[in-house]
């Protein structure tokens, strides 16, 4: 037939694009050792750890150790993934240049920060199943309150993804790794992240304004309590919109 074979070039529709960029993101991300262990292995360890140790140990918590311990590291694994896994990856991606080709490609840079915030979602619905999967298996006995929740994972994944970007977009990429870690760490031991703000002591007071620690009390009162942690996602929401306006004045694309 006539036209059969005539050539249609073109770039493809941005949706199919940007699905096409978040699958590959997120292949990568989890094809990725050092990514893998802070996606899904150090949540877990942390859980079952932490559930082990208090038993033995008899802590005090406000409830059973699995029914506290499991929001918090829920909101630890959203952190590590939409904080350090992005910062590493798009730092070491920005020295080789491949950011550098992908901006000159048919895919808009919007179409591929879009792609990589697909990915975190895509990665962060596996931990969910993870870890909470494991939590179950421990005698988790949630509170779920939907709404919350997505609102919770949204919330958490827009402040610490756009902290994440202005990171990898200011440093060399070898800063960003051990940046990106050591924040990771800080937050983890004192950021109210795992723990309730309250366990803190004084400094819980302050630790519950920085945005792990909102994301800590967000996913408790999501899975915990059952209601919508508005509070927690206003002070989310104020830390992505600080790294956002500070990321779009300052990334370096090569």
């Amino acid at each position: 037939m006539t036209g059969t074979f005539t050539p249609r070039p073109g770039a493809a529709p941005l949706p199919r694009m940007v699905l096409a960029q978040a699958a590959m993101e997120s292949r990568l991300l989890v094809r990725n050792g050092e990514q893998l262990l802070l996606a899904v292995v150090i949540p877990v360890i942390v859980l079952v750890g932490g559930v082990l140790a208090a038993q033995r140990v008899g802590l005090e918590l406000s409830g059973r150790p699995v029914d506290v311990l499991t929001p918090g590291v829920l909101a630890l694994a959203v952190m590590s993934t939409a904080f350090t896994s992005l910062a590493i990856a798009t730092g070491f991606e920005r020295r080789y240049g491949v950011l550098k080709r992908l901006g000159t490609s048919p895919l808009p840079r919007s179409g591929l920060l879009l792609g990589k915030i697909g990915a975190l979602f895509l990665v962060e619905l596996g931990q969910l199943v993870v870890v909470g999967g494991v939590a179950l298996a421990l005698g988790w006995s949630p509170d779920v309150a939907v709404v919350g929740l997505l609102f919770t994972v949204l919330a958490g994944t827009f402040a610490f993804a756009s902290l994440g970007l202005l990171v990898a977009g200011v440093l060399r990429a070898e800063a960003t790794l051990a940046a990106a870690n050591l924040v990771y760490l800080l937050l983890l031991a004192g950021g109210a992240v795992v723990l309730p703000a309250s366990s803190y002591g004084a400094w819980g007071s302050l630790a519950q304004w920085l945005p792990s620690g909102a994301l800590g009390e967000a996913m408790r009162s999501a899975l915990g309590d059952g209601s919508l942690p508005v509070l927690p996602l206003i002070v989310l929401a104020a830390w992505g919109v600080v790294g956002t306006v500070l990321t779009a004045r300052s990334f370096r694309w090569e």
